[in-house]
């Protein structure tokens, strides 16, 4: 798809791709956008447009790697936004999902042997993401932030390469929980229940998958760089 720029009305990006609301809502956009432009908007909250710009277009787009802009970004931009993705995840998203599962599950028969094994691998990706978040907060993000103000003292210019995977077990394991539910599920079930439990699934899935492309794609080579210049 064509990239989002600073003249079109973000309404009408919105429109089209709804799964933007909680992106936007990071960086303090709310809902009664209006016909207010890309620029107009980034204006009024004090937004860095072309930092703005970047983390929408890679989440929309999966081959977009603008490594000259990125270079130009403070550091505690990208980890601030990271930071607010990790706390709708841990506040909202997951919380979310275990009320619609644990309705799903106990409204269902008993006869379904699928149950325990949905609810064993929710518990083992909630446990996994909480866990990554929890290292974030205490050690990547404070690590990026220093080699970030050591860098800024010597004024040095970094050089970014694309990482080289982007393999997470955390995005195996929400896959194959929703591929558990869809494929294997039996028994007597609550349809609407478990339809509410497959697009919490998926939209959490794809959140998270875009999310991993800002973490692998920008923030990682841009630590891997800073690394090799503080040596």
């Amino acid at each position: 798809m064509s990239l989002v720029h600073t003249t079109i009305q973000l309404s009408e990006v919105v429109e089209v791709h709804p799964s933007l609301i909680p992106v936007i809502n990071r960086f303090g956009i709310r809902l009664g956008l209006g016909d207010r432009t890309v620029k107009d908007i980034c204006l009024e909250h004090n937004l860095d447009e072309d930092f703005f710009l970047t983390v929408i277009n890679t989440f929309l787009n999966e081959g977009y790697f603008p490594e000259k802009k990125l270079q130009t970004f403070h550091t505690s931009l990208i980890v601030d936004y990271l930071t607010k993705t990790n706390a709708y995840y841990s506040r909202f998203q997951l919380p979310n999902i275990e009320r619609h599962l644990s309705s799903f599950i106990s409204m269902s028969s008993d006869n379904n042997p699928s149950l325990a094994l949905i609810g064993k691998f929710f518990n083992s990706f909630k446990d996994e993401l909480l866990n990554r978040i929890e290292q974030d907060e205490k050690n990547w993000f404070p690590h990026c932030l220093d080699l970030n103000n050591k860098l800024k003292a010597r004024a040095e210019l970094i050089h970014l390469t694309e990482s080289e995977s982007m393999d997470d077990s955390i995005e195996a394991l929400l896959y194959d929980l929703k591929n558990i539910l869809i494929k294997h599920i039996s028994g007597s079930y609550n349809e609407n229940l478990c339809y509410a439990v497959i697009f919490s699934l998926t939209s959490l899935e794809k959140d998270i998958k875009q999310h991993n492309r800002i973490r692998y794609r920008i923030l990682e080579p841009m630590v891997k760089a800073m690394e090799k210049l503080c040596l």
